[in-house]
């Protein structure tokens, strides 16, 4: 099975089906990305502060996978966000990777209430990091239209990515938006609302005339949306049935139907970016 790419700005493709590591434990992370790997993921996404990057990359090792068929992508701990602090922690995160370069590297939360306000210090050092060619593209995650127009309008660099929260509860409309019209490409990341969304009457209904899963409707919902995805589980069955979407389509109607779910503010189950400052120690 073939997973379909995105092109970014940066002219760099990225699998629109990826694996997700967060609340992954390090010591089941290589076994879970190795399980990824065989049933054909290609594309791994971890960060600072998920503490498994050094477990990803001893998974990449021992897949024997060609390093350019796997894209890696990884984001800035909240507590690195000054200048000197970007570069020797994406520095400690190749080294921890075990990899002379990411395939993209991402401001995990913008942090607005923090470091001044001034996130758009930060990005202009992700954004010189990807001009030295150690990382393939740079972007941003949990960034609210505001901010995203911000580090534009005052770098002149578009982020190749904004990861945020996206899922048929919160489709998060706003932000997408805002994205495209910049040419930015959205992750979604929750794209199943940490389950939440799994006993959905009409999404139910939908799934069972497909003959699949209530979750693999919604993620095959986010991927006819152009949404990019990395669904995350330690289940072998689970990974591999996260990646079977791609046999079936679902239909305008459909589409429409489970964007319909939609509620808003309240459909949020993550922090909301404009007010969220936590720093771990």
């Amino acid at each position: 099975m073939t997973v379909p790419t995105v092109s970014l700005n940066s002219q760099h493709p990225i699998p629109q089906l990826g694996f997700g590591v967060f609340q992954i434990e390090p010591a089941d992370t290589v076994k879970a990305v190795l399980n990824a790997f065989e049933v054909g993921y290609r594309h791994i996404d971890t960060a600072q502060m998920y503490g498994n990057e050094h477990e990803v990359g001893q998974a990449i090792r021992q897949s024997g996978l060609p390093r350019d068929e796997i894209f890696v992508t990884t984001k800035l701990n909240n507590s690195n966000h000054q200048p000197d602090a970007v570069r020797s922690s994406f520095a400690q995160s190749l080294e921890l990777l075990g990899l002379d370069r990411v395939d993209l590297f991402l401001i995990h939360w913008p942090l607005p209430t923090r470091y001044g306000g001034d996130y758009v210090a930060t990005w202009q050092t992700m954004a010189e990091l990807a001009t030295a060619g150690q990382a393939s593209s740079v972007g941003v995650s949990n960034f609210q239209p505001d901010h995203l127009r911000r580090i534009v309008e005052e770098t002149g660099v578009v982020p190749a990515v904004n990861q945020i929260e996206v899922h048929p509860y919160f489709t998060n409309e706003a932000a997408r938006e805002a994205g495209a019209k910049l040419g930015v490409a959205t992750e979604a990341w929750s794209p199943i609302a940490q389950g939440g969304v799994l006993d959905d009457p009409t999404i139910t209904e939908i799934a069972k005339k497909h003959g699949k899963s209530t979750a693999q409707v919604t993620l095959r919902w986010h991927i006819e949306r152009g949404d990019i995805i990395f669904p995350k589980s330690v289940t072998p069955e689970r990974i591999q049935a996260n990646f079977d979407i791609f046999d079936f389509r679902l239909s305008p109607d459909e589409v429409t139907a489970i964007s319909a779910l939609d509620k808003g503010e309240d459909g949020r189950t993550g922090p909301n970016p404009d007010v969220f400052d936590y720093i771990p120690e």
